[in-house]
């Protein structure tokens, strides 16, 4: 109690300052008014209403001014209160999966517990931790579940609340942040700054010949300052940042060593990880028995935490709109088709242009389904979505971080399937392969300028020599590697259509009459032809490539 009175006379220190000024101003005019003569003390006491009167009318036009031009206006303004840990109410319980970051996260806990012991033995506490991560992984989560183990208060501001269009506003926006956090720590013993979206303020400062910088760098600037100011050792403030960027984008300054002492990694679940994801948010709502988890794990490759959630709660509305009493596999399958596909477009096509769709979707299907190493068909559609008239869902089996040659080739043929199938079946094509040769030019090209994946033995990333500076024949060079690339691949995957035209001729008849097939449909047609995916490392585009 007695610390929080001291607390705040400081923090009111100057009002008192100016009561005191006041009182002793009054003091004297009535010491001074007794001491003249009866007719000037009556009008002078006659006057002083008219006195007061504008003062006050003169204070409320600034007053008035001042609200107007920096308060209603947000500048300089920041209402930020701290959020005591019990009321986060959010443990690492509650952080499902991600266990490689919360393994870190619980040794900072460990490391703010113990603060004491390390500032005994001669250490120093952690000042800040940079969390790093795509969108939806949690980071905001960690961060609230680390203030929730450590006990102590928290403050959580975005990186844009702190600029304005006014030099000058977001430095002073930063100290009144630290001002506070300070006041928190003085009187809970430590305090946690969560900055979301810290890029916002702390990417590499721009400087003018001029003189001077940006609103950003003075923002930035003051933050690196406050940063420094937490040495002292009695304002236990520990920053906490989070950024979807990647490292390289923000301030050197910003993530030396004894600012940002710690770097925590958080990268999308694994399979064991989704599962447990799906497993918790189906807790939630009431599911069908024939509802698979492991399935769906398999199902939400690349997914984050919140996408998985958002599956759940789309499929709880599709459930919803169909008068259902608990969700099915057919309800999620629906969800998952909506957030990576896009909502159904409706498009009407004529019976020549959905069976000329349904053979180009076909060939993208069956190269997938029997030559792709690493890809099944996730979905088939000849339903218009996004714009597109049909598109094939290609869906990973597991995480890969990097890709071979033989897993590009195969992407660059299953690219060409599409126009490969529709040559075949009608000897002309339609203007819907431009999608198909952009991608697979793409590939091409990048194998041959940046990794040198191309025949002729040159090796090296080409892309980074500018073209000015680059001889005419060696791009000739290159770029006809690339063109032979993508006819290669134009040839193989036309041989391999032919020999599997029955596959292709199954699968398209019955996109034509059910629009739709997600894998164990598509499955089904591979089986009534005879065609079985290979289930081995080894996939049919190895034999095509040797």
């Amino acid at each position: 109690m007695l610390r929080k009175l001291r607390l705040y006379f400081i923090n009111n220190k100057i009002w008192f300052i100016i009561g005191a000024i006041v009182v002793g101003l009054i003091g004297l005019s009535i010491y001074g008014l007794s001491k003249v003569e009866s007719f000037y003390r009556v009008m002078t006491l006659a006057t002083m209403p008219m006195h007061l009167l504008l003062a006050v009318a003169n204070a409320a036009v600034f007053v008035f001014m001042y609200v107007i031009m920096f308060r209603k206006g947000g500048f300089g303004n920041l209402k930020k209160k701290n959020i005591q840990a019990k009321d986060i109410e959010i443990s690492f319980k509650d952080v499902i999966g991600l266990e490689g970051a919360k393994k870190e996260a619980l040794e900072v806990v460990k490391l703010i517990k113990d603060r004491k012991q390390v500032q005994k033995i001669g250490g120093k506490i952690i000042k800040g931790i940079l969390l790093m991560g795509p969108p939806g992984c949690g980071k905001t989560l960690i961060a609230k579940a680390i203030a929730t183990e450590c006990k102590i208060p928290f403050i959580s501001i975005a990186g844009s609340e702190f600029i304005e269009i006014f030099v000058g506003v977001g430095a002073s926006r930063v100290r009144s942040l630290f001002k506070k956090a300070r006041e928190y720590a003085y009187t809970s013993g430590a305090c946690i700054v969560f900055i979301d979206e810290i890029e916002v303020i702390g990417r590499g400062r721009t400087f003018s010949y001029m003189g001077g910088g940006e609103e950003t760098n003075s923002t930035q600037n003051q933050l690196l300052v406050e940063m420094d100011g937490l040495e002292n050792k009695k304002s236990n403030v520990i920053v906490i940042a989070a950024t979807n960027a990647d490292e390289s984008v923000l301030d050197r300054a910003l993530i030396r060593p004894g600012r940002f002492d710690r770097k925590i990694s958080i990268t999308l679940p694994n399979l064991k990880e989704r599962e447990k994801l799906f497993e918790y948010y189906l807790k939630k709502v009431k599911i069908s028995s024939e509802v698979k988890i492991d399935r769906l794990a398999r199902k939400a490759v690349y997914k984050s935490p919140a996408d998985i959630e958002n599956i759940v709660k789309e499929s709880a509305l599709i459930a919803t709109r169909e008068n259902k009493e608990e969700i099915d596999m057919k309800d999620i399958s629906e969800a998952m088709d909506r957030i990576d596909l896009g909502i159904e477009t409706h498009l009407d096509m004529t019976p020549k242009e959905l069976e000329i769709t349904s053979y180009h979707e076909a060939g993208h299907a069956v190269a997938i389904y029997l030559m792709h190493p690493t890809d099944d068909v996730f979905k088939v559609t000849v339903k218009s979505h996004q714009g597109s008239l049909g598109l094939v869902a290609p869906l990973p089996k597991e995480e890969l971080h990097n890709e071979n040659k033989d897993e590009l080739l195969a992407d660059i043929m299953v690219s060409l399937a599409g126009y490969t199938a529709e040559k075949l079946k009608y000897n002309n094509t339609t203007t819907g392969v431009s999608a198909d040769f952009s991608r697979a030019m793409a590939i091409a090209n990048a194998m041959v300028w940046k990794v040198g994946m191309g025949s002729n033995g040159m090796v090296g990333n080409f892309s980074i020599i500018p073209k000015e500076q680059m001889s005419q024949s060696l791009k000739e060079k290159l770029n006809n590697e690339t063109i032979a690339i993508i006819n290669s691949c134009y040839f193989k995957v036309e041989e391999f259509l032919k020999s599997n035209w029955d596959a292709v001729d199954a699968l398209a008849n019955r996109l034509i009459k059910d629009k739709e097939l997600d894998f164990d449909e598509l499955e089904e047609v591979m089986e009534t032809v005879g065609k079985k995916k290979p289930r081995t490392e080894k996939s049919i585009i190895s034999d095509f490539l040797n």
